[in-house]
């Protein structure tokens, strides 16, 4: 019966599970606007489970990826349980779970990356809602900077309101994560003058607050970190990934 399904598909000498993997990794790479390698692998045994929808889980690998509000990720794992999917959405080219799951992370972030992002229109645009005795920040020349004591360090320029020349601050700190949700900057030390220690300690009560999970995880899916390690001047985050649906990149609002 399992032969007689598959074979008539339009994927020929393709089994089942090896369909659902390509779709599953054809539907995250929509997630992002680029992305080197990636591959995801189903398990189902027997495959028969598949007709009905069960899957063992999947184990997710994809490196190189761009997301499309311009934050890079150098590397990504997800190893998701036991789970049920609609079978015949996968034909449309689509996966939709039948019941929430969770899975496993890994995710790695480079120095390049982590100064990438933070230079990107949509990082940008939330720290300039933080006003400094009563003026706008406008940042430039942003750079983080992975130190080998395992801190990491945050150097800009940011010009205040009007004025012409631009502040410099320079701060270093220890990341700690709180409630498993919360990234923060923890036993900072600012360097500069009096000016730019005043400001970064404004920037650092604002960012802060700002890096809360649950503000940047795709619809469907919630982010737990139980750890963060630092090395080789990557970031790597250890956690879990609890999906309720899987997400889908909402289409961009008509100008």
């Amino acid at each position: 019966m399992t032969s007689i399904v598959f074979g008539s598909l339009p994927l020929p000498n393709q089994s089942g599970d090896q369909i659902v993997s390509k779709a599953v990794s054809t539907a995250i790479a929509a997630l992002f606007k680029r992305t080197g390698n990636i591959q995801a692998n189903v398990r189902a045994e027997p495959v028969t489970k598949l007709l009905q929808g069960s899957v063992d889980g999947f184990d997710f690998i994809g490196n190189a990826m761009l997301m499309y509000n311009g934050l890079r990720i150098e590397a990504m794992e997800l190893y998701v349980q036991a789970v049920s999917i609609d079978f015949s959405a996968i034909f449309k080219g689509q996966v939709k779970l039948r019941q929430p799951t969770q899975a496993t992370m890994r995710v790695v972030l480079t120095e390049n990356d982590l100064t990438t992002s933070f230079n990107t229109p949509f990082v940008i645009e939330k720290l300039q809602k933080l006003q400094f005795q009563g003026k706008p920040l406008y940042f430039q020349n942003t750079e983080m900077i992975l130190d080998e004591d395992k801190s990491l360090r945050l150097k800009s320029q940011i010009r205040v309101g009007d004025e012409p020349e631009p502040v410099n601050v320079d701060m270093k700190a220890f990341l700690e994560v709180i409630e498993r949700r919360k990234i923060q900057f923890i036993d900072v030390t600012y360097g500069g003058d009096a000016q730019g220690q005043e400001l970064g300690k404004a920037l650092i009560d604002h960012v802060n607050h700002l890096l809360d999970l649950d503000q940047f995880a795709l619809d469907g899916t919630q982010l737990r970190v139980d750890r963060i390690r630092m090395k080789d001047k990557q970031l790597v985050f250890y956690g879990i990934a609890k999906i309720n649906q899987f997400p889908q990149r909402k289409p961009k609002a008509a100008a």
